[in-house]
Order: C-alpha cells, then sequence, then structure tokens
C-alpha cells in the first residue's frame, strides 16, 4: 500500500473515497473500484472474492463501500475483568492501550493466559476483551495476533474484523509487526553481547522447555544493556524472530536466566516468576498504513525489586 488510505465507518460499512480511477481496458467503474481495491488498498484476494459474491461491494457516485464490519459473536464467555485478581500484588489488571475499527491493543497482566487451552477454567485475556464488548453491546469478536508467555505482561494486537486480521496476520509472518521487551535478568550481562543467534528447538526430556539446538529454528534476539547491578543486569531486547520463549530461552543459554524464572535456571529470591515485560508494540495500521507504536508502561510491582538491586540488598 503505497499511499495513506483514509476512510468512515457508516455501521457495517466502511466507506472510502478513492477518486477518479482509471477504467481497465474491456471493464467499468466496478471493474476499476476492484482493481484499486486489490492494489491499493491491498485487500486480500480470498476477502475481496468473498465480498463480491456476498455483495459486500458497493459503489455509489465517488463513493465505495465494503462491508467490513457485520456482526460477530465472541467464541470465549465473556468474563468481567472486575473480578479478576492479578497473581502478584501491585500488577495493574486489563486494560486498553489502543482502540480504533480495525484495531485494539491491551495489556495484558502477568499471570493471566492470552487464550484458553483447554486445560483449566481460569479466565483469560480472550475473556476479559470479549467482556469489554458485551458490557458495551457491541457485537465485535477481536482475534489476537500474536501471544505473550502466561507470566509475561505487555501489550496484546487483536484485529477487529477480517480484514484487519488477514493484514495483520500478514505483516507478522513477514515479521514487520516490532516487538521491544524489557528484562531483568540473573548476572552482569557483557556490554558487547549485542545478538543472540541461536537455533531454538523443543527439548527432548521436557514438554514445556525449548533449548538452544542446532536442528532447531532460527531464532534472532537483539540484546541491549540498560543498566548493570551487582549481579543482575536490566536488558532491553528487540525479537527478530517469535519462537516460544525465545527470550528465556537465549538469555539462558548465554548465563542470564531472567530472575524468577525458574524452568530456565532463574531464581524466585526477588521475584515469583520471570521479569520479562513487552514495552512496546509498532506496527502499520492495516487500512491507513501509518506506523503505530504503542509502549506499555513497566510493572509497578517491578520498582521495589530495581531498588533493591541498586541498593545491592540481593
Amino acid at each position: 500500500m503505497s499511499q495513506r488510505i483514509s476512510g468512515n465507518r457508516r455501521g457495517e460499512w466502511l466507506e472510502l473515497t478513492p477518486g477518479k480511477l482509471p477504467v481497465p481496458e474491456g471493464g467499468g467503474r466496478y471493474e476499476a473500484a476492484l482493481l484499486w481495491l486489490e492494489r491499493v488498498l491491498g485487500v486480500p484476494a480470498k476477502l475481496l472474492g468473498r465480498l463480491e459474491h456476498d455483495g459486500g461491494i458497493k459503489l455509489a457516485g465517488d463513493r465505495l463501500r465494503l462491508q467490513l464490519f457485520p456482526p460477530k459473536t465472541s467464541q470465549y464467555e465473556p468474563t468481567d475483568i472486575g473480578v479478576y485478581e492479578p497473581t502478584v500484588r501491585g500488577e495493574r489488571s486489563v486494560e486498553i492501550l489502543y482502540e480504533d475499527d480495525f484495531c485494539l491493543v491491551v495489556h495484558k497482566p502477568a499471570g493471566l493466559k492470552v487464550h484458553p487451552d483447554g486445560g483449566s477454567h481460569v479466565p483469560t485475556l480472550a475473556n476479559m476483551v470479549s467482556a469489554i464488548y458485551s458490557s458495551r453491546g457491541e457485537s465485535v469478536a477481536p482475534q489476537h495476533i500474536h501471544r505473550l508467555d502466561e507470566n509475561t505482561s505487555g501489550p496484546v494486537l487483536y484485529a477487529k474484523n477480517v480484514f484487519a486480521q488477514l493484514k495483520l496476520d500478514a505483516a507478522m509472518a513477514q515479521k514487520d509487526i516490532g516487538r521491544v521487551y524489557v528484562a531483568l535478568v540473573q548476572g552482569v550481562v557483557n556490554p558487547s553481547l549485542h545478538v543472540i543467534d541461536e537455533p531454538i528447538g523443543k527439548d527432548r526430556h521436557h514438554n514445556s522447555r525449548r533449548v538452544v539446538s542446532r536442528t532447531g529454528q532460527r531464532a534472532v534476539t537483539h540484546v541491549e544493556l540498560i543498566e548493570a547491578y551487582q549481579n543482575a543486569s536490566l536488558v532491553r531486547l528487540t525479537l527478530e524472530t517469535g519462537r516460544t520463549h525465545q527470550i528465556r530461552v537465549h538469555l539462558s543459554h548465554k548465563g542470564h536466566p531472567l530472575i524468577g524464572d525458574t524452568l530456565y535456571g532463574g531464581s524466585t529470591k526477588l521475584y515469583p516468576y520471570q521479569m520479562l515485560h513487552g514495552e512496546s508494540l509498532s506496527f502499520q495500521h492495516p487500512l491507513s498504513g501509518e506506523l503505530l507504536h504503542i509502549s506499555d508502561p513497566w510493572p509497578e510491582a517491578w520498582n521495589d525489586v530495581q531498588k533493591r538491586l541498586s541498593m545491592k540488598q540481593i
């Protein structure tokens, strides 16, 4: 999408004004609109075909309308955000960091799964998000674009309609969605450590673990030392790939397990679970193409740990 696109929602419809479009040979204004939708707006072919079949494309004068907002019912039972108690005191609950008709970004507290896995009836972020729209009386069923580990806090991106979902899924696959994390790790990280490029695979001896393995998938983590303490470090991490437990595996492999991450050799002396937080998320808006940068403040519960580390109370 080479030009900035804007549109207005009219109920179930998105109204666009693409301007005068060149009519293809042997076609008319409708065919010109289809080419514009495909080549300029970037509507995936599968969705474009579905809209055509269902009468979801309309031309009226210089206005082009797409039926992108049909009512949807979430598969997840709404759970009132107010009844959820975070696992660790000081961690704030679910909150909206960004929202428009296409995208939703919410803060996921530590101790909350992104979606149900069939093994527990404990509410998940998906249930909380469903409750947001249930309480508003809106028929919206957002779909998550990426995940965070249960005990990792940070922003989670959702698509609010199928157009946004297809565009954001493609961006995720092409590594065009930027994710930056901060972590408190054990030991003093060498300032010269900037990149960890080590393949990650499953641990044959432990179903829940991942390991650095020559036969694993390529995994790249960029590392920036923010502050060094006597026996710990605060680091900023940027993912180039998105393997399961990537940051936790890579830092542990380098001798710096995350504080609190018992699965990968971390100690819970200072914190009960891994100190890993998604600091920011950046992505191109699926309609306008605008680059959005969404920040998520560090957990307040980290303040005491950082203070103790600074005062060498470890």
